[in-house]
């Protein structure tokens, strides 16, 4: 499996999980991470942007993933007591194994209801 792809489903598998702990080792210090609410910079942030929504997750289900060794796209399909499905998608670069940017897409709208 490409290295990029695989560090995305690692990633993926461990913060629908709530492992936090486990997702961040994917995580690089120093991420960049553009997302609907906006810029997210350092894996503290990150952290503390991704993981409330993490923690409430009831289920997460892998719509697909394609990848190499630089770029991954994972699109997913999650669902939460406040939002039955909330579809997303990451697009990673990954550098020495770990997130250095991701490109966080969502739909806000289904949150703000």
């Amino acid at each position: 499996m490409d290295k990029a792809k695989r560090v995305a489903l690692e990633y993926f598998e461990a913060w629908t999980g709530k492992d936090m702990d486990r997702a961040m080792v994917y995580v690089a210090d120093d991420i960049v991470c553009d997302a609907p609410a906006g810029r997210i910079e350092g894996a503290a942030a990150y952290r503390a942007f991704l993981e409330p929504f993490a923690g409430t997750l009831t289920a997460a289900t892998m719509i697909a993933a394609y990848g190499d060794d630089e770029r991954a796209l994972i699109m997913y399909d999650t669902a939460s007591p406040r939002v039955a499905s909330a579809p997303g998608a990451e697009c990673v670069t990954v550098v020495d194994g770990r997130i250095v940017y991701s490109r966080f897409v969502f739909d806000r709208l289904p949150f703000a209801r």
